[in-house]
C-alpha cells in the first residue's frame, strides 16, 4: 500500500517536521513540497537536513498543486489553511496542522483569531479520553477532514483530561504554566527571538489570558469532565530550539486521595504507545521525548493546598505537531498506529 503525500509549508518548522517523520513511514510516497515564498526553489536548498526530498522542487501552495494526492499536510499560517482546504476533494485527507479549524466555539474563534470561523473538523488527539469514558481515536477512523492540535494544549490537555474524565477535579481554579522552545513560535525572523535576546533568559508572554490556545483547553477539558472548566493559562519562552514543559495544577474535590489520582492517569493511559505516566518518584524532562512522539508526565497531590500538580512534557515540533498529525494520519487511513513514528528520544 502505498500513499500519495503533498505537504504545504515545507519550509517552516512544522511542515519540515512532518517531511522528517514521512521520510521513515513504510506507506507514503511524498509527491509534492509547497511553500509560497519559496516557489521554484529545491528543497535541498533550503532543508538541507531532509536529504530524501533534497531533489523535490518547491511547488507554490495552491489548491492545484496539492490536488490529486491521498493525503494533505496544512502547515499553514492559522487563518491561511481554510481557503486551500475548501477546495480540496472530499476523497483526499486533509490534515490542518493550523488553528483553522479546532475550535468548536465560533465566537471564541472571532475573539481570538479575529476571522470568521472555518468549521470544525475532528480533533487530532487520539489519547485523549472523554467524559463518556472513550478515547478520540475513535473520532478520527475513516475521516477526511482532522485538526491537529496546538503544542500548548497537546501538553496541558494529556496532563489534566484523566482527572477530570474521571470526575476528580473541581472546574473551575484550573492553572497552567508552560515553557516553550523557540521553535514555538515559527520560522519568520522576530527581534526577540534572536540568540542574543533568547540565551541567557526566560520571559513570559500571551499574559492575562490573551493566549490564542486558550479556548482550545478550555473547550477540550471542558469534554473530557462533561462541564465547563475554567484555566488560567500563561505561557514563558526558554533558551532552547525544542520542547514544552507544562506544569499544570487543579483543585480536587472534596476527599479525593493522592491514590484516586495516580489510579485514574494509570487506568487513562495505560496501554498508550505515545503517553506515560512515570513511575512514582521519577520526574519528565524535555530533553527525553526530543525529537520523539511520546509524551511523558508526573504527578503530586499537594495535600496542604488541595491541588494536583501534573508536569508534562512533549517535543513541541513532533508530539506537538508533526507526530500527532501522522499518527492522526495513521489512524483515518487504518494503518498501525506508530507507523513512521518510533524515534526514540535524544539523550543528552
Amino acid at each position: 500500500m502505498t500513499i500519495t503525500v503533498a505537504v504545504s509549508g515545507a519550509t517552516g518548522y512544522a511542515g519540515g517536521e512532518v517531511l522528517r517523520l514521512l521520510a521513515t513511514h513504510p506507506h507514503v510516497e511524498v509527491k509534492t513540497v509547497a511553500a509560497h515564498s519559496s516557489a521554484g526553489q529545491k528543497l535541498g536548498d533550503l532543508a538541507p537536513h531532509l536529504r530524501k526530498y533534497s531533489h523535490l522542487t518547491i511547488a507554490d501552495t495552491t489548491a492545484e498543486a496539492l490536488a490529486g494526492h491521498d493525503v494533505v499536510f496544512l502547515a499553514l499560517p492559522h487563518g491561511a489553511s481554510a481557503e486551500v482546504a475548501a477546495q480540496l476533494p472530499e476523497g483526499t485527507l486533509v490534515i490542518d496542522a493550523g488553528a483553522d479549524h479546532r475550535l468548536d466555539d465560533a465566537e471564541a474563534w472571532q475573539k481570538f483569531y479575529g476571522t470568521d470561523h472555518a468549521g470544525t473538523w475532528p480533533y487530532g488527539l487520539p489519547e485523549f479520553p472523554t467524559s463518556a469514558g472513550r478515547k478520540q481515536r475513535e473520532q478520527l477512523q475513516g475521516v477526511s477532514r482532522i485538526a491537529v492540535p496546538g503544542c500548548y494544549p497537546t501538553s496541558s490537555i494529556l496532563a489534566l483530561a484523566p482527572g477530570f474524565a474521571a470526575g476528580l477535579l473541581e472546574p473551575q481554579d484550573v492553572v497552567i504554566v508552560a515553557a516553550s522552545g523557540t521553535s514555538g513560535a515559527g520560522k519568520s525572523l522576530k527581534p526577540h527571538l534572536l540568540s542574543a535576546e533568547v540565551m541567557g533568559s526566560m520571559s513570559p508572554y500571551g499574559v492575562g489570558g490573551a493566549h490564542r490556545h486558550t479556548p482550545e483547553i478550555e473547550e477540550k477539558l471542558s469534554a473530557a469532565a462533561g462541564e465547563r472548566v475554567q484555566i488560567s493559562f500563561t505561557p514563558t519562552l526558554v533558551p532552547m530550539p525544542r520542547g514544552i514543559l507544562a506544569t499544570c495544577t487543579a483543585r480536587v474535590k472534596p476527599g479525593v486521595t493522592e491514590a484516586q489520582l495516580r489510579d485514574a492517569w494509570g487506568r487513562a493511559y495505560e496501554g498508550e504507545r505515545f503517553v506515560h505516566l512515570l513511575p512514582e518518584g521519577q520526574w519528565p524532562s524535555t530533553k527525553s521525548v526530543q525529537g520523539s512522539n511520546h509524551a511523558e508526565m508526573q504527578l503530586a497531590f499537594d495535600a496542604h493546598a488541595g491541588r494536583v500538580i501534573v508536569t508534562s512534557v512533549i517535543d513541541n515540533l513532533t508530539k506537538g505537531t508533526a507526530g500527532g498529525a501522522i499518527q492522526s494520519m495513521n489512524i483515518a487511513l487504518g494503518l498501525p498506529e506508530f507507523e513512521g513514528l518510533e524515534q526514540e528520544g535524544l539523550a543528552p
